[in-house]
């Protein structure tokens, strides 16, 4: 029995995923829970597993191709006839196609279940298989590494008009960059598809900036004592397999402040006309990786010490830049800290992630000639200093209140000890 499933829906409204890479070839038998192929959502890279135990018949869609949600990728024979009753002696079988109006078996753990499988006339194994739309991965397309059709297509190359110098003709990553100099040489206009993260991230930012009222503050202040601070906890034997950066004293800042400033842990209800006041930090951390910007929600933050909110950020952030970060990671979030100062920047104006209410922004973190002390004991010395921005949506907080949540934080910031007197 032929069994033809198509691309589920791994959650988080997805309605197209990218086929990154097969894990099977046709042929192969495998079993219930085999990773068949990994594919990449506009959040993350999935792998998804067999809900049958047989012979992969045919691949039906070849790698670096993306497809809509419900189209069949895969069959799957498992061995077992046909329902339909045998024909008679002499005579020959029917070929029996799906009917169109069946919906195909899912993959095991995503979208509905459904136990009708596909049905028709098992295929001789040597006939050749008949022409058709769906043509075996492995047969159609220039020949190139899944990593590579990635780098090909962030990059805006056409793997089609590169010349592959591997083993067979396959295209290497050294094949893009070459195809890409001679472009740049002549001067050619490349177009790169938006797609996968970077288009995920384009339309939650128009999303953001049409419904949110944005307002933005900002403080630059002394943050000697805090960097003091980050030397002292990575010295300390229980923080010696987790990193210790400012980043980390600033997400706890940002959740120590949000005990007395709730209102910044807030969501707008457009359709009730409500604000939702949260009563738990999901705390989003906005990493660049090679896959574009992505947001990983530490969860429960705000009743986090900092040493697990270090191990929680550290391993949401590793797996977020290994691209196997899951929707589920990246769904909840109640307040988001974004750090441009890694990238020498002094500071920005964030726009507001997904239903949140705001944002905090970090610029670098610089020696700076500071005045210090007061009256005749006032001097300026070599400080280390940043730039804090918050974000804020207007339309449920007001400037006191943002105002109040952002001196709060460089407060903590300025002094770490103060964190003892909340």
């Amino acid at each position: 029995m032929l069994h033809q499933f198509p691309l589920p829906d791994v959650g988080e409204g997805l309605t197209e995923a990218e086929i990154v890479s097969w894990r099977v070839a046709e042929g192969d038998v495998v079993e219930v829970n085999t990773v068949l192929v990994e594919i990449e959502t506009a959040k993350s890279i999935v792998e998804l597993p067999s809900p049958y135990a047989g012979r992969v018949e045919r691949l039906l869609v070849q790698e670096g191709t993306e497809v809509e949600v419900g189209t069949p990728i895969i069959e799957i024979d498992d061995g077992e006839p046909d329902a339909a009753p045998a024909p008679a002696a002499g005579s020959e079988a029917p070929h029996t196609e799906p009917d169109e109006g069946a919906t195909p078996a899912t993959l095991v753990g995503y979208g509905a279940a459904d136990d009708a499988p596909v049905r028709r006339r098992r295929r001789p194994r040597t006939t050749m298989r008949p022409p058709g739309p769906a043509a075996p991965a492995a047969e159609a397309g220039p020949r190139a590494k899944p990593p590579v059709r990635r780098y090909a297509a962030e990059q805006g190359v056409d793997l089609a008009e590169v010349d592959g110098t591997g083993p067979e003709g396959t295209i290497t990553r050294d094949d893009v960059d070459r195809h890409r100099a001679a472009g740049a040489t002549s001067g050619a206009t490349r177009r790169v598809p938006v797609r996968g993260v970077r288009r995920a991230t384009a339309e939650h930012m128009v999303r953001s900036t049409s419904t949110h009222v944005h307002v933005w503050e900002w403080v630059t202040l002394d943050v000697t004592e805090t960097m003091t601070l980050v030397e002292r906890i990575r010295a300390r034997r229980e923080f010696a397999d987790v990193r210790v950066t400012p980043t980390l004293l600033v997400a706890r800042a940002v959740c120590l402040a949000l005990r007395r400033h709730p209102e910044l842990n807030a969501s707008w209800d457009d359709a009730r006309q409500e604000i939702v006041l949260h009563g738990e930090v999901n705390l989003g951390l906005a990493a660049a990786t090679p896959r574009g910007l992505v947001v990983p929600v530490v969860r429960g933050a705000g009743d986090m010490d900092l040493l697990a909110l270090a191990r929680e950020a550290q391993r949401l952030v590793g797996v977020a830049r290994d691209g196997r970060l899951q929707p589920a990671d990246q769904a909840g979030g109640t307040f988001t800290v974004t750090n441009v100062g890694v990238f020498g920047v002094d500071g920005g104006t964030p726009v507001i992630n997904g239903d949140e209410s705001a944002i905090l922004c970090m610029g670098a973190i610089e020696r700076r000639p500071w005045v210090v002390g007061e009256g005749p004991d006032e001097r300026v010395e070599p400080r280390w200093v940043t730039t804090l921005t918050l974000g804020f949506d207007h339309r449920n907080i007001d400037g006191e209140q943002g105002s109040r949540f952002l001196a709060d934080v460089a407060g903590l910031l300025r002094d770490p000890a103060l964190a003892l007197l909340g």
